[in-house]
């Protein structure tokens, strides 16, 4: 089989699907383990594909999916408060003083790293309105990513940089969507900084309250059989929820408090 029959199996597999592993390419493909990631580096190198942990992805999705833009962090920030505080709390208990976190952006990640700021702990962020409320209220060891602002996600990005020197046990991020293909987001730059982060981080915990799983977005960021934990609220559906047990997924449910009424 040549190259470019290789190639051209690869790519079909990705038509039905933002996300090949390479078990599923070696299903369809003639070549060993080795050849098929050469074959991925190349397309990724053309642009064809996008290099994704474990496999290959999409570059976004096809015309069939019409995409829902992101809300701009202020916003998001007034979108279900109690659920989002419940997660937070949740993913605060898995951390233990000591520890070396990456937290992303996202409102949701915005609350939880609000709750470590006086912990006894390392973090890395490149969330501008996240490292400015650790500067204001925090004590902990803060580290930055580097690079240019960009506003409209609210991240500091360094186009072609490695990534930064910094390990972690935990990575803690939020998503813009949950479908049964995997985790998605509605800006690129999440997208890479997310994929560069990845290979610093053992263990990926999402932090997603259940209104995400009926958003549509359009570049995704990686399958199931990366994340090893997702944190959501007590609304998500049986059938969502079976989603993604059925795929590995620890699921934790965090129960929301009703806001108290205001006199």
């Amino acid at each position: 089989m040549t190259e470019a029959e290789r190639h051209r199996l690869m790519l079909n597999v990705l038509k039905d699907r933002p996300f090949a592993s390479v078990r599923d390419l070696l299903a369809v493909v003639e070549a060993s383990p080795a050849t098929i990631r050469r074959d991925i580096n190349k397309l990724h190198a053309a642009g064809t594909v996008r290099k994704v942990f474990g496999g290959i992805a999409t570059t976004e999705l096809g015309s069939g999916q019409e995409p829902l833009a992101a809300r701009p962090f202020e916003e998001n920030q007034m979108l279900q408060v109690a659920e989002k505080k419940a997660i937070a709390e949740a993913a605060a208990a898995l951390v233990r003083d000591g520890d070396s976190l990456i937290i992303h952006g996202g409102s949701t990640c915005y609350l939880f790293a609000l709750l470590l700021a006086q912990r006894n702990l390392r973090i890395f962020t490149n969330s501008m309105p996240m490292a400015a409320a650790l500067w204001q209220k925090g004590s902990c060891h803060l580290t930055l990513g580097g690079g240019d602002l960009y506003r409209e996600p609210g991240i500091l990005h360094a186009s072609g940089a490695p990534p930064p020197e910094f390990y972690a046990s935990k990575f803690f991020l939020g998503a813009q969507s949950i479908t049964h293909a995997g985790m998605f987001e509605s800006h690129p730059l999440i997208v890479r900084e997310t994929e560069m982060l990845l290979t610093r981080a053992d263990e990926v915990i999402i932090l997603a309250d259940s209104r995400k799983f009926g958003f549509r977005a359009r570049y995704p960021v990686m399958p199931f059989s990366r994340i090893d934990t997702l944190i959501t609220d007590d609304r998500i559906t049986e059938a969502n929820h079976k989603m993604l047990t059925d795929a590995g997924v620890r699921v934790i449910i965090a129960k929301a408090r009703p806001e108290p009424e205001r006199g």
